[in-house]
């Protein structure tokens, strides 16, 4: 066996970066822990961008590992409603039922999960855990090919349409009474307040589920449940949340005339500008679009002018929600839980 061995030779230690995040010396017997008074005063959310489905913010003054446990419960942790049973009384599309099944259960619902509860395996489907879709498309005989798209699903507030099977039923009601369904639901999801003006539906009505040629047909039921992403991702409330240190990008060196015009051209994402005032000089304009992606200091000799850096404790936030609920209440909620876990530990170690 041979060893290798690396030689420094020059400088060591240039612009290296001390490790900042709590804990890090914490084998070394050194106490670098977080300072509640320290964590107020410096830390801060600041909201860049909000519109309906997406929300940009920069949380200021945190550690990775605080930006990340937001991250993992946003993606994992926080419920929503997605079809989790599918009961097909026909379908003669080329779509296996089971395929089928799965392309429902990502459709994403319009509606707030907080307002139901989770269904356990001894739970009977009700108005309160459950919501029943109905789906029944014939495309006519010698007809043009039908396109299903998400708006077929039909909300269904007096719960299931479909009669349970002579072996499951243990009803000895007259034959003339009401046949008992998938689900028990003891009133009308529309006759209550929260869905009287707010129906519900799929978030997007455009969402392509099958193809349907002539004279073939689907007809069936979805039953949408509450569930989390760790269970299974129909259920993530987010199509991505991520996050991203605040880059820094530091001009060593006055740069002038035809450099300042060869660093612009170097960017892809135009970070850098030309001021001109009598004489062309290059600024730093934009260094919050910077990837990093270090064209700038490719060419030999350039790291001379340029330094690229990231702040350690400023994370540039994004949350794409699928509709659910809107991005800002996506990130209140994972507050809420984070917290809520926080207390359990107290709890625990006390």
């Amino acid at each position: 066996m041979q060893f290798g061995f690396v030689v420094f030779r020059g400088i060591l230690g240039l612009k290296t970066e001390n490790v900042q995040y709590s804990g890090a010396y914490a084998s070394m017997g050194v106490d670098n822990s977080v300072r509640l008074d320290q964590f107020r005063n410096n830390f801060k959310v600041e909201v860049i961008r909000l519109s309906e489905d997406e929300i940009e913010f920069d949380m200021i003054g945190i550690d990775a590992a605080i930006a990340n446990a937001f991250r993992r419960i946003l993606i994992a942790e926080l419920p929503t409603m997605a079809i989790e049973k599918v009961l097909i009384a026909n379908n003669t599309s080329v779509i296996q039922d089971e395929v089928l099944a799965h392309r429902l259960g990502l459709i994403p619902i319009k509606v707030d999960p907080r307002l139901f509860d989770y269904m356990s395996e001894i739970d009977e489907p009700n108005e309160k855990n459950t919501i029943v879709f109905k789906l029944h498309v014939r495309c006519k005989i010698g007809g043009r090919r039908l396109t299903v798209k998400s708006d077929e699903l039909k909300w269904l507030p007096n719960g299931s349409e479909f009669p349970l099977s002579a072996e499951k039923s243990t009803s000895t009601s007259a034959s003339n009474s009401k046949p008992k369904t998938y689900t028990s639901f003891r009133c009308s999801q529309d006759s209550l307040p929260e869905f009287s003006n707010d129906p519900i539906a799929p978030n997007h009505p455009d969402i392509i589920v099958a193809k349907l040629g002539s004279g073939q047909e689907i007809e069936l039921e979805a039953h949408a449940v509450k569930g989390m992403g760790k269970t299974h991702a129909k259920w993530s409330p987010v199509a991505t949340a991520w996050y991203r240190m605040l880059p820094e990008v530091e001009l060593l060196q006055e740069l002038k005339g035809e450099m300042a015009e060869k660093l612009v051209k170097k960017c892809p994402v135009n970070v850098f500008d030309i001021e001109d005032l009598g004489k062309k000089r290059a600024t730093v304009a934009r260094p919050r679009a910077c990837t990093l992606c270090r064209e700038c200091i490719r060419e030999e000799g350039w790291d001379k002018y340029v330094a690229l850096h990231r702040v350690k404790d400023h994370f540039i936030f994004t949350i794409e929600s699928t509709g659910a609920l809107p991005p800002e209440v996506l990130f209140t909620e994972a507050v809420k839980i984070l917290e809520d876990k926080c207390e359990r530990v107290i709890t625990e170690l006390s």
